[in-house]
């Protein structure tokens, strides 16, 4: 058996029905037939993905132990397994047309999963993934919340999010000190956000780094061509929805 490593975040799911769950969260939205497991551990979930006929499995894992496990439990996946880092490997070199991504996703690096498959989000049409519950609900938080942030407006731009089900400690080996929750994150139609992108990012960053402030001190230091909408000025970063972000961005010069 496979010792879950400290140092890469591992926490092996044990329950086969909450496994089964997540496999068949897939939706095949984007009509992708090619799906990436992002560290596939002992492959609880990797069983469920192989018993579907609809899409072709691939899969990438750093842990050496848990590739020689994987190979000699699931010969099946031969040819489809990297060893190696999911935030280094090239995705285009990922089967043909669009990749969806599932994973039971190690904490510490959950957040710039989701950066990766923004970077590649025209490539990337559904995500299944669980990680850690609270930044679960953080990437699916409506404006104003209090856990809304600068990944959620950036994945919200270009994803709707849900919130699926929440997954408790108990269920892993060894059980990680938080609850964990899974979340389906599908690429809506919008093929532009009608502004410079790197002014929008620009913006929500700055906006939710004083995210105490409104937005009249917190974008102190951008200059604006147009007057933006003064209400939204008065308002804090959480208050804002994606579309208002995007109209005070079409307000800075590029």
């Amino acid at each position: 058996m496979v010792q879950p490593k400290k140092h890469l975040g591992q926490h092996f799911l044990r329950d086969e029905r909450i496994a089964s769950d997540i496999a068949s969260s897939l939706t095949g939205h984007g009509s992708y037939k090619h799906v990436l497991e992002v560290g596939p551990g002992t492959g609880v979930l990797t069983k469920y993905l192989l018993e579907r006929t609809d899409i072709t499995l691939h899969a990438v894992e750093m842990d050496h132990e848990s590739v020689e496990f994987l190979m000699a439990h699931y010969p099946q996946i031969s040819g489809r397994l990297q060893s190696g880092d999911f935030l280094r490997m090239n995705l285009d070199t990922i089967g043909d047309g669009p990749l969806a991504i599932i994973g039971n996703f190690p904490y510490n690096i959950s957040s710039q999963i989701f950066f990766k498959v923004l970077e590649h989000r025209d490539h990337i049409p559904e995500v299944v993934g669980m990680l850690q519950k609270e930044v679960a609900e953080r990437l699916a938080a409506p404006p104003g919340s209090k856990t809304y942030g600068i990944l959620s407006v950036l994945l919200q731009a270009w994803y709707d999010v849900e919130y699926l089900f929440s997954v408790p400690p108990a269920v892993f080996y060894p059980p990680p000190k938080v609850d964990s929750g899974v979340i389906r994150v599908k690429r809506n139609t919008r093929a532009s956000l009608g502004c410079d992108e790197k002014v929008f990012i620009r913006v929500v960053k700055a906006g939710f780094g004083q995210r105490r402030k409104t937005l009249r001190n917190a974008l102190g230091g951008i200059q604006f061509t147009t007057p933006p909408d003064a209400h939204l000025l008065t308002l804090r970063a959480e208050r804002l929805s994606v579309e208002d972000f995007i109209a005070i961005a079409k307000c800075v010069g590029s």
